[in-house]
């Protein structure tokens, strides 16, 4: 049987260091500590960029196939650790044992396509000789590691989006200082004893765990060349604000929406749909907020819905039967729970689910949201979801668009054409057809525009955030 140690380290320059035990995580379901971590002070913190700053030179020049090597590695330990990842996940982030495996083969997956995009770093030959003054000159440029970066990630993917920052960086050869979610660290923590175990240059990586005020270094510090951050808005646009001449990547939140049209698969979009919504009790920035259906088919659709909603299985995440876990902590079910109270104040009704214990709260879904009520255009990052119906397709992508998010979209449609007018019409990062927003692919460009952030994760386009271009000009001495 898979168990946790009491206590875990901090990984500073390389190597595991256990300076306290002051962080306690809990077991999300029991609300017990479950173990111990270090906790990063100033000091530990100012100590790993400078080792960053000195791994700099040494990491730039790694060869791609030794970088590949140490993904690969990665890819080989995550693999003969794959239950040890998954209860993890259970304990300390409350997430059902099938979702957690999934998010291990993710990270798994994160991790083999960094090895493989380690070696394709391509740059480009330019002519320039546009006009007669630029004749016999040519240029070239090629992507160099952008210098030591800096990782904040949030606790409702703890393995993968940790992920997304870490394996990008060793493939372009950036040093990095990385803080985990103090709710859920641990699976942070077994990436730094993972990579522990290469040769890494020292200084290449520190994992920090950290309190939000004993980590302002990761955001101030001017040796830091890159903050990349995922998660809530008003944390990450502040977080911008200080962040000075540094390149800032921000993966945030959003509301997303999904359009079911009156051709759409209905069962097969049901299925889907209660997925998006409420897989790891909807605790996903793309999670199925707002859900906006056909009056053709509405009233045989919400049947089917609730009908559906209300059979899922909610209880102890390390049952394989449960569907429904906690929440986070009970303050973030508590808020949940009163905005849904308040929408039904305002008007809405109650279509299932709605009450509270504890971290837990139901399956809830809501019919008719006022625009002015949290639970519609806020992130509700829990298990909630609002029906509203449509008759014109332009109107349903206008009610799409109706958010200070755009994260990613889904539609349920056979129309090619409504495809394309989507494309072209919604304000997103990514448009989903034939299936939920929630759907993500770990090489495709992902991230969002307006307060769902700035630039884009996905291996290889995180490996471009992570680089600079740099050109060199050549002139022939028979020039001209």
């Amino acid at each position: 049987m898979t168990t946790l140690k009491d206590t875990y380290p901090l990984y500073l320059n390389n190597k595991a260091a256990q300076p306290n035990t002051d962080l306690e995580v809990t077991d999300k379901f029991t609300g017990k500590v479950a173990f111990r971590t270090a906790l990063a002070t100033p000091d530990v913190i100012e100590q790993a960029i400078a080792g960053a700053v000195r791994a700099a030179g040494p990491m730039a020049r790694m060869a791609s196939y030794e970088r590949q090597a140490v993904l690969q590695h990665c890819v080989t330990r995550f693999r003969e650790r794959y239950d040890e990842l998954a209860y993890s996940l259970c304990v300390e982030a409350g997430k059902p044992i099938k979702d957690a495996e999934g998010e291990v083969d993710r990270l798994i997956d994160t991790f083999r396509i960094a090895a493989e995009e380690s070696t394709r770093l391509y740059g480009e030959v330019q002519p320039l000789d546009i006009s007669k003054r630029a004749r016999g000159y040519m240029g070239v440029w090629r992507r160099m590691p952008i210098g030591p970066c800096s990782f904040i990630s949030p606790f409702n993917f703890p393995l993968n989006l940790a992920a997304h920052k870490i394996a990008p960086a060793i493939a372009v050869g950036c040093p990095f200082v990385m803080k985990p979610a103090s709710k859920t660290p641990l699976g942070a923590i077994i990436m730094g004893e993972v990579l522990a175990e290469t040769d890494l240059p020292e200084g290449a990586f520190s994992i920090l765990p950290a309190s939000r005020d004993g980590a302002d270094l990761f955001t101030t510090d001017e040796r830091l060349k890159l903050l990349s951050f995922t998660g809530s808005p008003d944390v990450g646009w502040a977080l911008k604000a200080k962040a000075g001449k540094k390149k800032v990547v921000l993966e945030l939140g959003g509301n997303a929406a999904v359009i079911v049209d009156k051709d759409a698969d209905l069962a097969y979009a049901l299925e889907r749909i209660v997925f998006g919504a409420f897989y790891q009790s909807g605790q996903s920035c793309i999670g199925v907020q707002r859900i906006i259906v056909h009056e053709a088919v509405y009233d045989t659709f919400k049947a089917m819905l609730v009908a559906r909603t209300r059979s899922l299985v909610a209880g102890d995440p390390k049952d394989r039967d449960t569907f429904i876990g906690p929440m986070i902590s009970e303050e973030e079910a508590k808020r949940l729970k009163s905005w849904i109270d308040a929408a039904v104040a305002a008007g809405a009704t109650l279509l299932c689910g709605g009450d509270r214990d504890g971290a837990m709260l139901e399956a809830t879904l809501l019919e008719d949201v006022s625009r002015n009520c949290d639970a519609s255009k806020e992130e509700a990052f829990g298990p909630l979801a609002n029906l509203s119906r449509f008759t014109d397709f332009a109107a349903a992508l206008k009610e799409v668009n109706d958010s200070r998010y755009g994260l990613q979209a889904g539609i349920f449609t056979r129309d090619i054409h409504q495809v394309l007018d989507a494309w072209d019409t919604l304000e997103v990062g990514g448009i989903v057809v034939n299936d939920v927003p929630s759907y993500r692919v770990d090489n495709m460009p992902y991230g969002g525009v307006k307060d769902s952030g700035l630039g884009r994760e996905g291996i290889r386009f995180a490996m471009e955030d992570m680089t600079e271009i740099r050109n060199l000009v050549i002139r022939r001495e028979s020039a001209g």
